[in-house]
């Protein structure tokens, strides 16, 4: 043993040495200040070794190294520049070492290889990967780019135009992958990379593989003329900046600095790369991406806590055969819960079976989804028009129609035929769970489960608990959901739960300006702006006037002094007028089949005419002011739900934004959001609007807050461990 720490261990057996990433203190490797420390340690040692023929690089843990600790990255993001630009030189000076050693280095990669994980692999001569391993470099889901040298090695190694896909989409590729786009050289297929590594080495020394020609291509400029290099990068451009849109600067950012760099040397490229690392570290995407993404970390953390003591799932049902049930079904199905899907008419069973080989379908042409795959999915769905085989459900959905009798009268029904240990949830979006509850002998058994629309693509799942609800309910309903891969969230009952009751302070607005003779689709495109994947009107289109009327209705007998209405509503003039939204093909807007079938959307005289009925005279208002008309009761309504005990964290409030309605992720959520505008800030500009109602009175406790300095978010990073 050549050396021995907390995190690498080095070896030498005869004239090879292998140097292990096994961090003792933690499940995974991450590059935190520690293992950085320790590497620079271990690679003095190695320069002084003689007589070697080749390094391989190891790892102790099923994952090859996840990344960079991102919490630890905060820290360097908040400091002055210089700092941060003394740590990446800092790293990057010990990855040239690492790469300029004098023989050959192969990275054993046996599992995931993330961000700075992935970028030391790329310092080395040779990767193989087993079979399930997955690399990539994430970074711009952080709002930031590659630092220790990512966006100079991989363009070089696999050309400008795979790596500006690997990059600039951040996603995780596969082995089999990454060996197609030339990032790796095998794919061990009995995953054993260690002697795969070594026989590389073996090779090198036979003279059978050449690794000084590989380390000449990483470190010189890009072997492209000026005019491939100028049509590469123009055409990356075209191609994301058209999908990153202006909200998300680092894709382009990661094309300009390989463009700046393309034709320097690795020495002259890196501090290119970090100049507009430090660049982007520093915007307020950065920080909201990373707060997404801490965020997300500690939902996992909070689900599998709330999951302990949760039932062995082995047999669900869902009862309805509907978008939802059919979604529901597919999901269920897809991810190894058998499940049976029930309806009283045999139509909607086959409705619902082709919606699930509809999305196994496009999962077929994708590439992700083999033919017997596709099989096996739909054998794992089980139509069905009566309750026969329900005495062996463990679980069971109901998502039948948004009518409290009927759901309570289907829900004792199915009570009866299950047994006394099953798990009953109800699908609902609008009604009370203690409502519910009423209806059942067994309501400690009973919770709800609140699925987003369409399922199949929608993250989020709020597990609504009862009065009467049991801890193993909700675990086993957690665990559940998140066997379905899907971002539980678990609330206490009120009018709309969480996502809704907030999303329905928006649309409450967003009535407000309407009637005060606000253009639709100047709201829509102001809201856009501010970074709504759609605006409100086209969301209400999405969503269904049906649903939003009757969803706006429990919202206003909930919360009347701030939800109710005393006129007519836009959504309640578009509903009476049959402009239901995309379900009918009209609503604020009309839609008609574009090329590919999909839903287009285009103006309506017919629907202007409808809005202008419950509008005073038109009026032009300042894309600002329609966009906090809007804004603010929807933040004002998070952190009443705060308040109100119906989620403990604001990290539950954004993330249940963020994943159940698309509220723009670089602006880190709602609660979020007002952090960073400042709550005094915040409370003065809400209270300009004060003449429209509740909706736009911050809370008491807001104003408190705002008086001594309080934010939603602890100002402290304590999530230590996170990584990208």
């Amino acid at each position: 043993m050549l050396f021995s720490g907390s995190v690498f261990k080095l070896t030498r057996d005869n004239n090879v040495l292998e140097l292990c990433f096994d961090n003792q203190e933690g499940k995974v490797n991450v590059f935190n200040r520690e293992a950085l420390s320790e590497f620079g340690d271990v690679l003095t040692i190695i320069e002084k070794e003689s007589d070697v023929a080749g390094l391989i690089m190891t790892s102790g843990k099923s994952v090859f190294v996840a990344g960079a600790d991102i919490t630890e990255f905060l820290g360097y993001f908040a400091a002055p520049d210089k700092v941060l630009h003394d740590m990446l030189d800092d790293v990057n000076a010990m990855f040239n070492r690492f790469e300029d050693l004098p023989f050959p280095t192969v990275a054993a990669i046996n599992g995931e290889a993330q961000g700075g994980g992935f970028e030391i692999c790329l310092a080395s001569d040779f990767r193989v990967a087993s079979p399930n391993a997955r690399m990539g470099l994430p970074e711009v889901k952080l709002g930031i780019m590659p630092g220790w040298g990512g966006s100079v090695r991989l363009p070089r190694l696999i050309g400008v135009d795979n790596a500006v896909e690997w990059m600039c989409t951040g996603a995780s590729k596969k082995a089999a992958a990454a060996l197609k786009d030339g990032a790796i050289d095998a794919v061990v297929h009995d995953g054993n990379v260690r002697d795969a590594a070594l026989a590389i080495i073996e090779q090198v020394r036979a003279g059978k593989m050449d690794s000084t020609h590989r380390r000449t291509v990483k470190t010189s400029p890009l072997g492209l003329s000026d005019l491939e290099r100028t049509m590469a990068i123009e055409s990356a451009k075209g191609v994301v900046g058209a999908k990153a849109g202006p909200h998300y600067p680092s894709p382009m950012t990661i094309i300009n600095t390989i463009a700046k760099h393309a034709t320097k040397s690795r020495n002259e490229a890196l501090p290119i790369e970090s100049a507009s690392f430090v660049k982007l570290a520093k915007t307020d995407v950065a920080e909201s991406l990373v707060g997404i993404f801490l965020n997300d970390q500690s939902l996992k953390r909070l689900a599998r806590q709330q999951s302990s003591g949760a039932l062995p799932i082995k047999q669900s049902a869902v009862l309805g055969a509907g978008i939802m049930g059919g979604g529901v079904a597919y999901q269920s199905a897809s991810n190894g819960v058998p499940i049976i899907m029930k309806d009283i008419r045999e139509d909607a069973l086959t409705a619902g079976l082709e919606e699930a080989g509809k999305l196994l379908k496009k999962q077929m042409s994708r590439g992700k989804l083999k033919p017997e795959g596709m099989a096996d999915v739909l054998n794992a769905i089980q139509p069905a028009l009566s309750y026969g085989e329900f005495a062996h459900v463990d679980l069971v959905v109901e998502a039948v129609v948004e009518n409290p009798k009927i759901k309570m009268s289907v829900l004792s029904e199915v009570e009866a035929q299950v047994s006394d240990d099953t798990i009953i949830t109800t699908n609902t979006s609008t009604i009370s769970v203690n409502l519910l509850a009423g209806a059942l002998k067994r309501p400690e058994n009973f919770c709800g489960m609140h699925f987003f629309n369409p399922v199949h693509r929608m993250p989020l799942v709020e597990v609504i608990r009862a009065d009467t609800s049991s801890d193993q309910a909700i675990a086993t309903t957690v665990a559940y959901a998140q066997s379905m891969r899907k971002t539980p969230i678990v609330v206490n009952d009120c009018p709309g739960f969480l996502v809704n009751r907030i999303l329905f302070a928006y649309f409450g607005g967003f009535n407000k300006l309407v009637a005060d003779g606000g253009n639709i689709i100047a709201i829509d495109k102001a809201l856009e702006g501010f970074g709504w994947p759609m605006g409100p009107a086209y969301l209400l289109d999405v969503v269904g006037m049906d649903t939003g009327k009757h969803a706006a209705g429990v919202m206003a007998e909930g919360f009347p002094d701030r939800m109710a209405s005393d006129a007519k509503t836009v959504i309640d003039a578009l509903y009476d007028a049959d402009r239901l939204g995309q379900k009918n093909g009209k609503g604020f807007y009309k839609y008609e089949p574009d090329r590919k079938g999909k839903p287009q959307k285009l103006p309506d005289p017919e629907a202007d005419a409808v809005v202008a009925s419950v509008q005073a005279a038109k009026q032009d208002i300042d894309a600002q002011d329609m966009v906090d008309r809007l804004m603010i009761p929807m933040c004002i309504e998070s952190a009443r739900c705060l308040e109100d005990n119906i989620v403990s964290s604001a990290a539950e409030v954004d993330m249940g934004l963020v994943y159940g309605v698309g509220f723009p992720p670089f602006r880190g959520g709602a609660l979020h959001h007002v952090d960073k505008t400042g709550l005094a800030a915040f409370c003065e500009r809400a209270d300009q609007f004060a003449h429209l109602g509740a909706l736009y009175h911050p809370t008491q406790k807001m104003r408190d807050m705002a008086a001594s300095g309080d934010t939603f978010y602890d100002k402290s990073v304590d999530d230590a461990g996170a990584s990208a």
